[in-house]
């Protein structure tokens, strides 16, 4: 087989939130999956217990990772998260979770999350891919699957000069093909659950031809220990609430900012 026609893997991802768990357990995945490229669109911090522990892993030669709106905070000692939620019981939370993160983050890594790159571009099977955090417009606006319909899709892609899009931000994974083969894929977040009752996290695959033969992403489960990542977020004093969304794989914070349908689908 030419160089041209050989199928080529890569891995996206987003939300890590602390879950050094789950990081691990995602990126054994895909690298057993064959994905020699990964990528991660930010949010490292957040949610969950030692903020420290999931650096090595993103240093490691295949990762690529670019910086989220709580990478921006935490890098440059800003206040607050700048999430974008507008609850004042969201952001109740979210401040717990931003001010664990920021005072438990070793300044080494703060400088690193400084300085990441906002977004980064690829050629993949002939097709412009665009990483971003919450849509190349705005590092923390929500793309969400109910309320982004294809013409505005459509639109932002065209503006961005890109065929494909990830995104991550929501924590909500989903998927849409526009004409002409286009892509927009939220990749959802590998830190906590996708709100589905489900305590796995979700990532996503993607392969092409590199002569545009084949292009295809894919959503994937990854279970990990769960019970240990709430036990250790247990021993950190983090809210129970927080606890109980990682045992059961339902929201029980943030809530408030998903539109009528995901919420509709949440048990709470």
């Amino acid at each position: 087989m030419s160089d041209l026609g050989r199928q080529r893997v890569a891995a996206v991802f987003g939300g890590v939130y602390n879950n050094a768990l789950s990081l691990q357990a995602v990126l054994a995945d895909a690298r057993q999956r064959g994905a020699t490229e990964i990528i991660c669109l930010g949010d490292i911090g957040g949610f969950g217990p030692h903020p420290n522990a999931v650096f090595p892993h993103l240093h490691a030669p295949d990762v690529r990772v670019i910086q989220g709106n709580y990478d921006h905070s935490i890098g440059n000692g800003l206040d607050d998260c700048a999430c974008g939620y507008t609850d004042p019981r969201d952001n109740a939370f979210a401040q717990i979770s931003y001010d664990y993160t920021r005072a438990n983050t070793a300044p080494e890594h703060c400088a690193w999350l400084r300085d990441l790159p906002t977004e980064h571009r690829a050629v993949w099977g002939g097709r412009r891919v665009l990483f971003a955090h919450g849509s190349p417009r705005r590092v923390n606006e929500f793309l969400w699957e109910s309320t982004s319909p294809d013409p505005f899709l459509e639109v932002l892609l065209e503006s961005h000069e890109a065929d494909v899009l990830f995104v991550t931000h929501t924590g909500i994974p989903w998927r849409r093909e526009l004409s002409g083969g286009r892509v927009v894929h939220n990749v959802g977040a590998i830190g906590r659950p996708a709100n589905d009752g489900r305590t796995e996290v979700w990532y996503t695959l993607v392969r092409w031809n590199e002569d545009g033969s084949a292009f295809e992403t894919q959503s994937l489960p990854v279970a990990y220990d769960h019970q240990a990542l709430a036990q250790q977020m247990r021993d950190e004093a983090l809210p129970e609430a927080f606890v109980e969304t990682i045992l059961t794989g339902w929201w029980t914070t943030c809530l408030e900012i998903l539109p009528a349908k995901e919420r509709d689908a949440s048990r709470f």
